[in-house]
């Protein structure tokens, strides 16, 4: 099929470009103005900007907690991510205890493979470091996985602190990196205690057990040791200004620092935890919101061009689910949705409002997660051979978030009364066609992404 789209603003490194985009099958055959086609489709996308489709580094999809499932499984939630805009999503194949990483990635293969709604790849969480998982990671290069992640906290994730060097270390030399969940699980767990040792049971006491010190600690001593194996690090879902500080100088020292932060520590903050009547649960996520200051600080540092990446953390639940943990705030389930909302936001209160332009945008959403996990050019950017996965967003359109017109299989959202200005008005996906006026018309036309090595460019 060939599809030409005119008359649309590209959004590119140099913002927008007035330009024609010709699709032949899965693919960007030409980028410039008045192209033709005597036989194709013609799209007019005049008065619409024309992205790349958006990448999200960071989904939690059809995944088991020590209790209970996610709301959305990989169909569900990559139906929300491409009616958004999102064509690439990056999830996490974790590793059981006992597991190699290739049984990992194949579980975890199971759960999209033909149900996929928009392209996807994996980051490989270890769990579990023996000689045997060490000789795996060019296997796993081989496989197209290239990005790894650790914890440093939860007792079933977490690894310690000569692990971590061990695995900083050999990533490295197998062209991948490594991204971390920062904050210090110990102090979490004895914060908890005192907590409800003192009765505070509620959800005001979740950000109370995580303060921005737990992650600035566990930010300090992951850079320590990234310093020591003198790796490049990726630090995921930064949330704290005092995170943001350390980050600053260890770049002043010469590290090589990627950060991602997410929509919810940009436009909400901790007092949604003292809302009446448990309302406060649909904003238990980890690490938790934070204060006026520090949302202040992470949109100076992406204004800096100090954030490279903003990934969803999409991981949802119902509000029955969230009710486990009425009587005990350490048993809410960690996470919310966002998947499908995630470009509107930042397109909303970034663009629109005037604190970053639309190219700044284009970075953060499409270029440089491509980049830096071993997709570009074939994803994040609209230039003769790449993959056909296109936005044509609708800068006019408006809009209230409300927990009944999101698209996930969750009956929630943190952003509900949020205003919204555009929206993916068409989505192609590898030249087909999956999304027109914010719905999904195509089902299940996901891959596999199979990527390459990562493209480090903060030197």
């Amino acid at each position: 099929m060939t599809i030409l789209i005119k008359n649309g603003e590209v959004i590119g490194p140099d913002g927008p470009v007035k330009q024609d985009i010709l699709i032949e099958d899965d693919h960007v055959s030409a980028v410039g103005r008045d192209l033709s086609a005597p036989d194709a489709e013609i799209v007019d996308a005049a008065g619409k900007l024309v992205f790349p489709g958006f990448i999200d580094t960071h989904t939690h999809l059809d995944m088991n907690t020590a209790t209970m499932h996610t709301a959305d499984d990989f169909h569900s939630g990559s139906a929300a991510a491409v009616c958004g805009g999102t064509t690439t999503v990056l999830d996490f194949a974790t590793q059981e205890h006992g597991e190699s990483l290739m049984q990992a990635l194949q579980n975890w293969r199971v759960l999209a493979d033909g149900k996929s709604c928009c392209d996807y790849g994996f980051h490989m969480a270890i769990t579990e470091w023996t000689p045997r998982v060490a000789d795996e990671l060019t296997r796993m290069k081989q496989e197209g996985v290239t990005s790894y992640k650790l914890y440093m906290a939860y007792d079933n994730l977490r690894v310690a602190d000569d692990i971590i060097y061990e695995v900083l270390k050999a990533v490295k030399a197998v062209g991948g990196i490594v991204g971390m969940h920062c904050e210090n699980g110990d102090l979490v767990k004895v914060l908890t205690r005192e907590l409800l040792g003192r009765g505070v049971t509620g959800p005001e006491g979740h950000p109370l057990s995580r303060p921005d010190v737990v992650e600035a600690e566990a930010i300090f001593r992951y850079l320590c040791i990234a310093e020591l194996a003198d790796a490049p690090v990726n630090i995921v879902h930064l949330s704290t200004a005092r995170g943001m500080e350390i980050v600053e100088n260890a770049r002043s020292r010469g590290q090589e620092v990627y950060v991602e932060t997410c929509p919810q520590y940009l436009l909400l903050t901790d007092e949604n935890y003292g809302k009446p009547d448990f309302e406060g649960a649909r904003y238990v996520l980890s690490p938790p919101l934070r204060k006026e200051a520090d949302k202040e600080a992470l949109w100076q540092a992406i204004e800096h061009d100090e954030i490279e990446t903003i990934g969803s953390d999409h991981c949802s639940f119902f509000l029955r689910q969230k009710e486990f943990g009425r009587n005990n705030f350490s048993q809410i389930p960690n996470g919310a949705p966002g998947v499908d909302l995630r470009p509107a936001l930042i397109y909303t209160y970034g663009v629109d409002a005037g604190r970053i332009s639309l190219a700044h945008m284009y970075r953060l959403l499409c270029e440089n997660p491509a980049r830096l996990f071993g997709m570009f050019p074939r994803k994040g950017t609209l230039r003769e051979g790449s993959d056909a996965d296109i936005v044509i967003w609708d800068p006019d359109w408006q809009g209230t978030i409300t927990d009944e017109n999101q698209h996930t299989a969750a009956d929630n959202t943190p952003y509900a009364g949020l205003r919204i200005q555009g929206r993916a008005a068409r989505v192609y996906l590898r030249g087909r066609e999956v999304v027109r006026d914010g719905e999904i018309t195509k089902e299940n036309q996901g891959r596999y992404v199979h990527r390459g090595a990562c493209d480090f460019w903060l030197k």
